[in-house]
């Protein structure tokens, strides 16, 4: 007998991405069809800050931004450029939108049309996962409640109109980015899954049309380095979706019951410090997501090697595509059914796993709902102790990161060596980009814009779909901004919950680092003041978050409004807080401008004297720029001891003058704390 008979039919390879996009179009577009002919089998679009939070390259809050961690798209002409030479209808595309996924996705159905590719044939997905944004990632616009309306817009419109294209992909990758353990990831996604569920259930859609939506929610997760752990979250997640689709929402298809996801394996764990070890982080992450048949990603792409130092570049973004292929078609892991069933670990594993999810969203079910969760800031609160107790374990220890808390000694890198190590988006994208959207907007059918911009407010006033408004929109030439502003005025604007609260618990800091900061309070003669500020539209806040719990811990007063400050905003809140010190965190790329911009406000308002420190992903030549300008201290994911961090800000204050220096305007009397 032969020693395959039975053997289960052989797995199709999963679809190979990498997540892509940066400066114009037009040299996205040529990245694309570049990996496209490398193998590569979809395309995953990263968007520049301003096309994620809808503003114009113009636009004041997008100075600095446009084009640094993806690819500007501000009208139609963008997007048409974007896919010139690739044909839609055979592509399977990725968005990671979400706030203004609506409008994407418009522009995308118009070069569609343009193309002449059938609706019903367009395949691919927009995130729109508008509740994650809330909790980590921070590119929202809209209230949840407006927010959520627009999620159920797009979902209705792509299950009548493209019925191939998953229309929400619930994303817990950034959640786990955010601090979340195995259980809140579970818990969290899955509970916006029945958010977004419920809310189009409220439509009163037919049963069959619900089952249709149903088989058309897909996920995006992430897999940290506990590779027992995380293989099982990913067991643990399909068995939780078939139960939660059956029990709570009656799906008897099995088509529609099953859990679907993409995967990007984990950036957060990814090191500056002896960066090539990445490359084996990457690829036991990976493992975590396909070796399991039955709980296998549909799509993975993998960050770079190097992506905590800075824009990989194509060669980067080559290598790990070659891991997925040499994974696929070198071994026989697509040769074979489960390897993991009737494991009693990993069915013990799971089982606790499910246990933990279960009653975590009873919990916020309890509260009303994940967007009530949201609301309260319930699960920004636990995301943000969660992080604070990973960053503890790693600087006590207790975590063991290679080459970063253990084994430091190193042979200098030859992948890292040279001024192109990574890529670097150059200043006049930003210039070029504003030059082409004032040509764009001239050269339009006025008219026509503000027809279809009318005909859209009334429908969002109404409470009418937006989806075909919009792409009529993006056919007459109306740009992201004005598709935003103009759903601003209706919706409003919304800031979610920072998590930094007195309610918020941490690890205990060090004792020292206490008390230097109570003899730095003696010397002053009052508490010394932190303003913890987040310039420009980068959301990532973890960082900032991390600082301005850690600093209240060891006795700063400090100040921490959340995310997307203009760099005036934080200049007024140094003034009327009398801060002694300043910190910026900024991981889009934008340090430059943006610093640049704090510091000049500063000197102009009679705060040259107060020390400004910036943490970030800096490469080293752009920490060079920021000490020219005035920058006392860049802090980079290798500093990764916050106690440390704060020792270096007490010495910082002591050695700072107490008064503003001649040439600078007389600072204003300190008003009251807040």
């Amino acid at each position: 007998m032969s020693p395959d008979r039975g053997r289960p039919e052989q797995d199709k390879p999963w679809i190979f991405r990498t997540y892509a996009g940066h400066s114009t179009a037009a040299e996205s577009n040529k990245l694309y069809r570049n990996n496209l002919a490398k193998g590569q089998t979809g395309l995953s679009v990263a968007f520049d800050l301003p096309t994620q939070t809808g503003y114009d390259p113009d636009h004041v809050l997008a100075r600095g931004e446009v084009g640094k961690v993806g690819v500007s798209i501000a009208h139609l002409g963008d997007m048409r450029a974007l896919f010139s030479d690739i044909p839609i209808a055979e592509m399977n595309t990725s968005m990671t939108i979400n706030a203004t996924a609506a409008w994407l996705l418009s522009l995308y159905v118009a070069v569609a049309d343009e193309q002449g590719a059938p609706r019903k044939a367009l395949q691919g997905t927009t995130q729109n996962d508008i509740i994650k944004e809330y909790l980590s990632r921070g590119t929202y616009v809209f209230p949840p409640a407006p927010s959520m309306r627009m999620v159920k817009d797009v979902i209705l419109f792509t299950t009548a109109e493209l019925p191939k294209w998953n229309p929400t992909n619930v994303c817990s990758y950034h959640l786990q980015e955010a601090g979340a353990t195995p259980t809140q990831e579970l818990a969290y996604a899955l509970a916006t899954a029945v958010a977004v569920l419920d809310t189009v259930k409220q439509e009163g859609v037919d049963e069959r049309v619900f089952a249709e939506v149903v088989g058309r929610i897909s996920f995006f997760v992430n897999a940290g380095m506990r590779f027992v752990t995380e293989l099982c979250k990913m067991r643990a997640f399909t068995e939780l979706w078939e139960e939660i689709t059956r029990e709570r929402y009656g799906v008897t298809d099995e088509r529609h019951r099953r859990f679907r996801y993409g995967v990007q394996v984990n950036s957060l764990g990814l090191t500056e410090p002896q960066p090539e070890n990445n490359v084996y982080r990457i690829l036991i992450e990976m493992l975590a997501v396909v070796l399991s048949k039955n709980a296998r990603a549909r799509a993975v792409q993998l960050p770079a090697w190097n992506e905590a130092l800075g824009l990989p570049r194509p060669w980067d973004q080559q290598w790990s595509l070659r891991m997925q292929q040499v994974m696929a078609y070198e071994t026989d892991l697509l040769e074979y059914g489960d390897i993991f069933d009737g494991s009693v670990e990993i069915t013990r594993k799971v089982e606790e796993l499910k246990d933990l999810a279960r009653a975590e969203l009873a919990a916020i079910d309890r509260m009303g709902g994940a967007v009530a969760a949201v609301e309260s800031g319930y699960l920004k609160r636990m995301l943000v102790e969660s992080n604070a107790r990973r960053i503890a374990g790693i600087e006590g220890g207790d975590q063991t990161v290679v080459g970063v808390n253990r084994w430091r000694e190193t042979e200098p890198s030859p992948l890292t060596a040279g001024e192109a190590s990574v890529m670097t988006v150059p200043e006049q994208v930003e210039i070029e980009a504003i030059g082409r959207i004032r040509a764009w907007r001239s050269e339009r059918d006025q008219k026509a814009a503000d027809a279809a911009l009318d005909a859209l407010c009334a429908a969002a006033r109404e409470g009418r779909n937006v989806m075909e408004p919009s792409i009529a929109c993006a056919k007459a030439g109306v740009t992201t901004g004005e598709w935003g502003e103009a759903l601003r005025e209706i919706f409003g604007q919304y800031r979610a919950p920072t998590g930094v609260t007195p309610e918020t618990r941490t690890s205990d800091a060090q004792r020292d680092v206490s008390l230097l900061v109570a003899d730095l309070a003696a010397e002053l003669g009052e508490q010394p003041r932190m303003v913890v500020g987040k310039p420009g539209l980068d959301g990532h806040s973890n960082g900032a978050e991390q600082i301005a719990l850690r600093g209240r811990d060891v006795g700063f007063d400090v100040t921490y409004e959340g995310i997307r400050q203009t760099p005036a905003e934080i200049v007024a809140r140094a003034q009327e807080s009398g801060a002694h010190v300043i910190g910026l965190s900024i991981l889009s790329g934008s340090h430059v401008p943006l610093v640049r911009d704090v510091m000049a406000r500063m000197r102009a308002q009679g705060l040259g004297h107060v020390p400004v420190v910036v943490g970030g992903i800096v490469p080293p030549e752009d920490e060079l720029v920021l000490k020219n300008i005035g920058v006392t201290a860049v802090y980079t994911p290798k500093n990764y001891v916050i106690d440390e961090i704060m020792k270096d800000i007490v010495r910082i204050v002591a050695k700072a003058p107490r008064t503003a220096p001649q040439d600078d305007a007389p600072a204003p009397r300190r008003a009251g704390r807040r």
